[in-house]
């Protein structure tokens, strides 16, 4: 049990949360929420002794394991796969290692030696009694899409997202009793994802997870910790129920803070008649007692801010939308896309999944013309025009100029009003837009993006995981702006209720280079496929 205790946490004059006291109990499974900014990842790291609180204090259950979800993917550069997954059980690893090398270099006749290779043996049997280390690992591995021939692989040969997902292993494990993860479906694709659910599913500690992924909430946690208000609140169920009941409590604050302001209304108009009436004066006096002792609080403004995001198309699209003729694609010996062939109609809003490194963003930018395909044609239509969100979008947002003048440079003609009101609808008000782009975060630099989009007023728009750094609030908008747009869309995402806000086509390529174009929605595909 994970027990905190009048926690307050302050940076500089900034108040993150104060006098929060919460006892979080074994077998329950946290989803902790709240707005970019509100404290979240702050919390997750007081809470696994990362930092040190304002005041207050943090207390776990002795003898409990604590799992935390590291960050730093470059931390393990020369460890194999999988022993920098066996290092997640340090005592484990350690022993192993002193023990392998005890067996090449050690002087068998030295009875120290035997004593400790003796002392090596008792370790492992407690940290491994089944003497199963090596088979969960690559259990693990292999669930994760890491081939057998890849297990003694160094760390150093991964593409940074494919690090992460050893991380995720390294962490999961040794089965810790208490686990904190903080982002945990980064870098993750569909397949590994649902692969995580089941396993949190099955964890019988206690749990704590930050995630941007609805569907991922909704299937792992069974209750909500709110980070709103400079408060934290716990609330029983999944993501859902707690959008039903903290919607709920916002209305009954509403009624009450309009029921106590009507009868404040009514008491002091009897008082202003009343008061001066001999007749009355009594019930007037108490009449005003009672509008001293009416206490009206201000409803307190929340620090979640939905934004507004609307595609319009400057031009109608024609009857010809793009045809995809045999794109093959290869990167040395490693052929990414192989006569891929698909031609999309007026209104065809494609989701395009897969596994990682499959060649999804490889293809995007052959559309793009970003890159050559080695063989095949891409023909858009005449009435085409074309709106792109990169998926590199946070390393090509860069400069030193304010937020409206970056806008402002793709078109010099936009009216500086109309890129304040863009701006504003992606929630940067007046004195922000005066920011430095240098100085925003990679959630700020997306919402930057889906800005110029909104401006360019493209009919087609093809967008690479534009949901990586966007909150809760700002994804749900993006699935909404995009189901309302009269227009295509061709969108890279591995975040399930994205994809059934606005998809009516899925293309899935699979890794044997084949791949599966299904004319229907995400829930339609899935009972399709079998899932």
């Amino acid at each position: 049990m994970v027990e905190v205790n009048n926690l307050t946490m302050r940076f500089a004059s900034q108040l993150l949360f104060e006098d929060i006291s919460l006892k979080l109990d074994v077998a329950k499974r946290y989803g902790l929420i709240g707005a970019n900014g509100a404290g979240k990842s702050t919390f997750m790291k007081i809470l696994a002794k990362q930092l040190e609180p304002t005041s207050g204090n943090v207390s776990i259950q002795s003898g409990l394991k604590v799992g935390v979800l590291s960050q730093n993917q470059y931390a393990y550069e020369e460890f194999t796969l999988k022993d920098a997954v066996l290092v997640g059980n340090k005592r484990l690893y350690d022993a192993i290692k002193e023990k392998e090398d005890l067996y090449i270099n050690g002087d068998f006749e030295d009875e120290k030696v035997n004593d400790r290779l003796a002392e090596l043996e008792i370790i492992c049997a407690e940290e491994d009694p089944t003497y199963e280390v090596d088979v969960t690992i690559e259990k693990i591995l292999c669930a994760l899409g890491f081939d057998i021939s890849m297990h003694t692989d160094l760390m150093s040969s991964l593409a940074g997202g494919e690090k992460f997902k050893i991380l995720l292993a390294q962490v999961l494990y040794p089965k810790p009793d208490v686990l904190f993860l903080d982002e945990p479906t980064n870098n993750l694709d569909l397949e590994a994802i649902s692969w995580l659910e089941e396993q949190l599913k099955r964890h019988e500690g206690t749990m704590v997870v930050i995630s941007h992924d609805r569907h991922f909430l909704n299937a792992v946690c069974t209750h909500i910790l709110d980070v709103d208000f400079r408060k934290i609140r716990e609330f029983s169920g999944n993501y859902d129920d707690w959008y039903i009941a903290s919607n709920l409590i916002v209305k009954q604050q509403e009624l009450e803070q309009n029921k106590k302001l009507k009868e404040k209304e009514e008491l002091e108009a009897f008082v202003r008649r009343f008061s001066a009436n001999a007749s009355k004066a009594k019930q007037a006096t108490s009449r005003q007692k009672r509008l001293e002792k009416l206490n009206i609080e201000d409803l307190k403004v929340s620090s979640r801010r939905d934004p507004s995001i609307v595609f319009k198309a400057r031009r109608e699209i024609g009857n010809e939308v793009l045809e995809v003729e045999n794109i093959t694609k290869s990167y040395g010996d490693l052929q990414v896309l192989k006569n891929i062939n698909f031609k999309m109609e007026k209104g065809d809003k494609i989701a395009l999944i897969g596994p990682n490194g499959i060649g999804k963003s490889t293809l995007l930018n052959i559309l793009m013309h970003q890159i050559q395909a080695d063989s095949g044609v891409v023909k858009w239509g005449a009435t085409i025009e074309t709106s792109y969100f990169p998926q590199n979008t946070t390393d090509i947002i860069k400069g030193e100029e304010p937020l409206f003048e970056w806008l402002q440079g793709y078109d010099t003609n936009k009216d500086l009003d109309e890129i304040r009101k863009c701006l504003g609808r992606m929630l940067f008000s007046g004195e922000e837009q005066k920011k430095s782009i240098e100085n925003i975060s990679g959630g700020e630099k997306h919402r930057m993006m889906l800005s110029k989009m909104m401006l360019q007023k493209g009919n087609f728009l093809v967008l690479d995981e534009p949901d990586n750094h966007l909150d809760l609030e700002a994804i749900i908008a993006l699935g909404e702006g995009l189901y309302n747009f009269v227009g295509n869309v061709v969108c890279v995402t591995h975040d399930r209720e994205l994809i059934d806000a606005f998809a009516n086509r899925i293309i899935e390529l699979k890794p044997d280079g084949s791949y599966l174009d299904f004319k229907g929605d995400y829930e339609a595909y899935k009972e399709h496929i079998g899932a």
